[in-house]
């Protein structure tokens, strides 16, 4: 399991004075991307490839309270992933310093062209390396189907005028 290791700023820290909601989501796309890079999925390879990471979704559960003063650690695993790595889907658990789980998060997201702007599937050089992550007792082989399976679509508003 890759873990990294955070400490709480005052900027991190609601009214609250509690970790803030949108941190917990800075935290995971710190490690991902940290994880990515000692993996070499990084910047480099991304540019070669013309790929880049895009969020389809973020569900985080909440288990107790983070307060500055004590570090949290953020750890990632391999949930799902489609057979040409288009589409994966990421376990995040968030610890406090005596290893206790306070959140849990599972974030489903894919690769982009960066010139076409569409899904696309690894190179077999980076899709190797991915199916070497470490991953959940639960991990599965994911399809388009599955980054629709909460139904969700846009719905426009109608004569729309700002």
């Amino acid at each position: 399991m890759f873990l990294k290791k955070f400490e709480i700023r005052w900027s991190d820290v609601d009214a609250n004075r509690h970790l803030r909601n949108s941190a917990y989501i800075d935290y995971m796309s710190h490690t991902r991307m940290s994880f990515l890079l000692e993996r070499g999925l990084g910047q480099e390879n991304l540019i070669k490839y013309d790929l880049g990471p895009v969020a389809f979704y973020e569900h985080i559960y909440y288990f107790k309270e983070v307060f500055p003063g004590k570090p949290i650690y953020v750890s990632l695993k391999l949930k799902g992933m489609s057979e040409d790595g288009r589409f994966f889907n990421f376990s995040h658990d968030f610890y406090n310093h005596k290893g206790n789980n306070i959140a849990r998060c599972e974030m489903m997201g894919g690769w982009i062209n960066m010139k076409t702007r569409k899904t696309t599937g690894l190179p077999a050089e980076l899709l190797k390396r991915f199916e070497s992550f470490d991953k959940t007792e639960d991990f599965k082989v994911l399809t388009s189907k599955d980054t629709r399976a909460l139904n969700q679509k846009p719905e426009d508003l109608i004569d729309f005028k700002p």
